[in-house]
């Protein structure tokens, strides 16, 4: 790639490591263009924000083709990930520790594969409240760890397909394909309760956003090296 093509406008898919936020790989790649390229300023922003404790296909824009990014945020995208049933975290993830429990004694594999059925279609989700949907110019996470409570408003999604893979009880495994919006913590979240039970998401990676696959992310980290250590 030339400065020209990286101001004309790139979009480079990441595969996102854990623990990085998805504004952490965006100032890398920004940082490392403006170093391999000797620019001084370059537009760079990312195509749908993944949590810190996901990882997997994260689309990054430079130049021009960050007009491109609501555009491609619009596409559906698929997950797979880990749910653990019968407890619940504040968060509905790993990033806060277990707080309930709930039984799961009753809990079969023809019950977990019946449950997902609930969550075909248009659906009706209520985000997390550790989430970055701002309210009244606030930031949801903010709020929570401040101790503030906000009456959360439902949100209409789309999932495609939700389907299990794998089943070892208190873990499940799962593959889903969604709409632009969807919230996998809160399906993880509502997926317990659907059991009469808990749930949290314990593992999380996006491989699919519209054409774009988690497969094809690897050239486009290599070609800057962003995330060389000590760059």
């Amino acid at each position: 790639m030339t400065a020209e093509e990286i101001q004309e406008g790139k979009v480079l898919l990441i595969d996102k490591p854990l623990d990085w936020t998805s504004f952490d790989v965006v100032n890398k790649v920004r940082w490392n263009i403006r170093k391999a390229y000797n620019l001084k300023k370059i537009k760079v922003g990312h195509a749908g924000t993944l949590d810190p404790k996901a990882t997997g296909l994260l689309i990054v824009c430079t130049g021009k083709f960050t007009k491109r990014i609501d555009e491609i945020q619009a596409e559906s995208k698929v997950y797979t990930g880990t749910i653990k049933l019968g407890v619940t975290t504040p968060t509905y993830d790993t990033e806060s520790e277990e707080d309930q429990t709930f039984p799961t004694e009753h809990i079969t594999e023809e019950l977990i594969h019946e449950a997902t059925k609930q969550f075909l279609g248009e659906i009706d989700q209520y985000p997390p409240a550790h989430s970055a949907i701002k309210v009244d110019g606030k930031r949801l996470y903010e709020l929570a760890r401040a101790g503030k409570e906000v009456e959360l408003k439902a949100r209409r999604i789309h999932i495609y397909d939700f389907k299990i893979t794998k089943i070892d009880l208190p873990f499940v495994e799962f593959e889903v394909h969604c709409g632009k919006g969807t919230y996998i913590r809160s399906l993880a979240n509502d997926f317990g309760k659907a059991l009469n039970s808990g749930g949290y998401l314990t593992e999380l990676r996006r491989t699919k956003i519209g054409d774009f696959s988690v497969e094809n992310a690897e050239n486009g980290v290599l070609e800057l090296n962003f995330f060389q250590e000590n760059s």
